[in-house]
């Protein structure tokens, strides 16, 4: 059985990255929502894509640049906070998985203290298309969980991640074919997909036999497989 991320909580939706959005991504039954972090200029760590403010909020600024008092004070869509990590674990504790994406720089081991304060290190999973962060993730604690993120691995890739102790790989359904799911299953690895966002390319990606489809529209998805 395949499971199902709820990609930013569910972006296609709701706004992203938000308390509303991941709260409707786990009332419609998903297995996973994923979040996406950075440090403020304080050293707060806040669920943000980008590195800046502008495109999800009323704000203008690198996150890197702002306080994290500036940020809160920002419409994050819908009248939603921009969350911190802390916020985001309360939510998704003891109801969902949660990959954790290590977006902004130096967030390794500010991510690690907050899922190990709240003893969530089995319902988080660190991720990252900059390997050398989860690196450090798994040399700082050996039994945290960890997924590498590739837009178009090669088999290399796909060793490597094996080899640093990733559960699975991330890759962009677009550049997924047999070939690579082989690959990762040979070693062991699961393979998601991400983010095929209408009927069609999600259950494309079933078909070919990925273990996860990450989207935007989980909605679509689930309302397909609640029909059966």
């Amino acid at each position: 059985m395949i499971y199902i991320v709820g990609h930013r909580g569910a972006a296609g939706v709701r706004p992203e990255n938000t308390i509303e959005g991941f709260n409707y991504a786990i009332d419609l039954g998903v297995d996973y929502v994923e979040c996406d972090i950075h440090l403020t200029s304080d050293n707060q760590l806040i669920v943000m894509h980008d590195l800046a403010v502008d495109r999800t909020t009323d704000g203008s600024g690198k996150i890197a640049d702002l306080s994290f008092e500036t940020i809160r004070s920002l419409d994050a869509g819908s009248g939603q906070q921009v969350p911190t990590l802390e916020e985001v674990l309360r939510t998704t504790r003891g109801k969902v998985h949660l990959l954790c994406e290590l977006k902004g720089e130096g967030t390794e081991m500010a991510a690690i203290e907050a899922v190990c304060a709240h003893q969530m290190e089995q319902e988080v999973t660190f991720t990252s298309f900059h390997v050398e962060r989860i690196q450090k993730v798994k040399r700082t604690d050996a039994n945290l969980r960890i997924g590498a993120v590739f837009a178009n691995p090669s088999e290399d890739d796909i060793k490597f991640a094996k080899d640093i102790g990733a559960g699975g790989i991330g890759t962009q359904f677009r550049n997924i074919c047999f070939r690579i799911i082989e690959q990762a299953h040979k070693v062991e690895l699961d393979i998601r997909a991400w983010n095929p966002d209408t009927l069609d390319d999600q259950l494309a990606m079933i078909g070919l036999g990925v273990d996860g489809v990450s989207t935007n529209r989980p909605d679509v998805l689930m309302e397909h497989i609640k029909k059966g």
